[in-house]
């Protein structure tokens, strides 16, 4: 857990700096440095916001997808061990009403009957 706590650290620092970068440009067209210095790409602002909006989304799927797998497979968890709870009560409630009551003791009070 404490790798993808990492990676997405790293994710964020990468794009705060890619979006330091982009702030320092020029506003009407925006020049995108491409990674290992292999170039530019000029777009206009507003394919550049969409792009970081899509980056930022992704970024908040990392943050989230994480907690919940893990809830859900404490649910899915959680109900195997109920069902098999559940299971073995029943089979236990069978047995206890499918065999005869024990004979009481000799020294047993016979059971209170309601009036």
């Amino acid at each position: 857990m404490r790798l993808v706590q990492f990676v997405q650290v790293l994710l964020l620092l990468a794009l705060a700096a890619y979006l330091l970068l982009v702030a320092l440009e020029n506003p009407a067209r925006v020049r995108l440095p491409l990674p290992l210095g292999r170039g530019e790409l000029v777009v206009p602002m507003g394919e550049a916001v969409a792009l970081f909006m899509g980056l930022g989304a992704a970024y908040a799927a990392l943050l989230l997808l994480p907690p919940l797998w893990a809830a859900g497979l404490r649910r899915r968890r959680a109900a195997r061990e109920r069902a098999r709870l559940e299971g073995r009560l029943t089979a236990a409630l069978q047995a206890r009403l499918g065999t005869p009551p024990a004979p009481p003791t000799t020294g047993a009070r016979p059971p209170l009957e309601n009036a």
